[in-house]
């Protein structure tokens, strides 16, 4: 199969996109990962550490992994330009594999996001007991 230098150059807003989202998610998280409390020291707030820890691991892969694959979609295009396209083509299909191991890094970091809520919620069902 023959692609031209547009075909990867359909990615560029995509990836720039998915990378913006990825990086608003690690602002969150390291916001709240400097508002938190300290003082506190439960089972709850264990989990919540050790699910911040995960998320963060996500987090950086998912990053790491959106720059490689936009930096091979960008040697794909200069390959193509310089008429090497066996080596254009394989290089945007590692783009490609690239970009969808990163999708893959952020649904399982949205699946722990989700298990955070839920230990933040059974601590504060924990905390209504109590009273």
């Amino acid at each position: 199969m023959t692609i031209d230098i547009s075909t990867p150059a359909m990615l560029f807003p995509a990836i720039s996109l998915l990378l913006l989202a990825y990086t608003n998610r690690f602002l969150t998280l390291a916001s709240l990962i400097r508002h938190f409390d300290k003082g506190e020291d439960s089972e709850s707030t264990q989990a919540q550490i050790k699910n911040l820890r995960k998320r963060i691991h996500y987090i950086k892969r998912m990053q790491e992994t959106g720059v490689f694959s936009f930096f091979l979609c960008v040697l794909s295009m200069l390959a193509i330009y310089l008429s090497y396209q066996l080596a254009g083509n394989w290089l945007f299909a590692a783009s490609l594999v690239f970009l969808l191991y990163s999708l893959w890094q952020s649904v399982l970091e949205i699946r722990i996001s989700l298990d955070a809520l839920d230990v933040h919620l059974q601590g504060m069902d924990l905390g209504k007991s109590k009273k």
